[in-house]
């Protein structure tokens, strides 16, 4: 069975600033995630089938919460798989071993872990201090730190304003969701004017790429924390906009250049 040793890599990182701890665990949590999936995954439903858990998840975030209690011992912990911890410092770590865990237990690449570092609560940040994304397929991994964005340590280009009829929109509505009409009605009157729709199922990945100017936005309502806050420190740091919205009865967040942004919010206001 893959695996990884947290003594090694916690003498390894002893020195590490927050934004090279952040890289390294989620460089290490996805590798060892995409490993173990090579070797065969044992896969259980959480909320229905579409959303399920794997014991790679469940490795990958015991990993990480370990190397934190190590290195970080006055730090909070949220993890998506239940890992909790509360902080002495003011600050928490925002864990999502494996985002994307029905793609990545399917076999696609789609699928990422990610990490924020936050002051204050995770519900409701007073800033987001670092965060880091890395997609185990494509060696490829982002991070936010200092007002800063990189994808493998090249700074991105900050975003271009420009309109959404000009530029794709990565989203994601359930099933479940389409049959409510507020929900639907919000969703469709915010995406009807995109260039494009499309739907990943790893907000990460999505808010990364729209931080990278590969997907103009990006729009979901009931966004759990640990797959929120790491793309959306990338895309303030690389000048776009991030924000919240009540419509059609949930919150949805919308992130992108701060045009689109704005003619999103303006549609969903209309719900409100």
């Amino acid at each position: 069975m893959a695996a990884v040793s947290t003594a090694a890599f916690v003498d390894s990182h002893r020195s590490s600033s927050d934004a090279e701890l952040a890289r390294a665990l989620v460089e290490t949590a996805g590798g060892l995630a995409l490993s173990m999936r090579d070797e065969g995954l044992e896969t259980g439903q959480k909320t229905s089938v579409s959303d399920v858990v794997t014991n790679a998840d469940t490795a990958a975030e015991d990993f990480v919460a370990g190397a934190l209690e190590a290195l970080r011992p006055d730090d909070g912990i949220v993890g998506e798989e239940g890992a909790t911890k509360a902080s002495t410092s003011g600050r928490t770590w925002v864990i999502d071993p494996v985002d994307g865990t029905y793609n990545f237990a399917s076999g696609s690449d789609y699928f990422c872990s990610a990490l924020a570092l936050v002051e204050g609560e995770a519900s409701d940040p007073a800033r987001i201090l670092t965060s880091a994304i890395h997609r185990p397929a494509l060696a490829t991994t982002w991070v936010a730190d200092n007002g800063t964005a990189t994808r493998n340590g090249r700074t991105l280009e900050q975003l271009i304003d420009a309109p959404l009829p000009h530029l794709a929109l990565a989203t994601y509505l359930h099933p479940t969701s389409m049959k409510d009409e507020a929900i639907r009605g919000a969703w469709l009157d915010a995406t009807n004017s995109a260039a494009t729709v499309r739907m990943f199922g790893a907000g990460s990945i999505d808010l990364a790429t729209v931080a990278s100017g590969g997907i103009g936005g990006w729009l979901q309502h009931s966004v759990a924390d640990w797959d929120w806050l790491p793309g959306k420190a990338l895309v303030e740091a690389a000048g776009g906009k991030a924000v919240k919205a009540d419509a059609g009865g949930v919150t949805w967040c919308i992130a992108g250049n701060r045009q689109l942004v704005n003619e999103v919010l303006a549609k969903l206001e209309q719900h409100g």
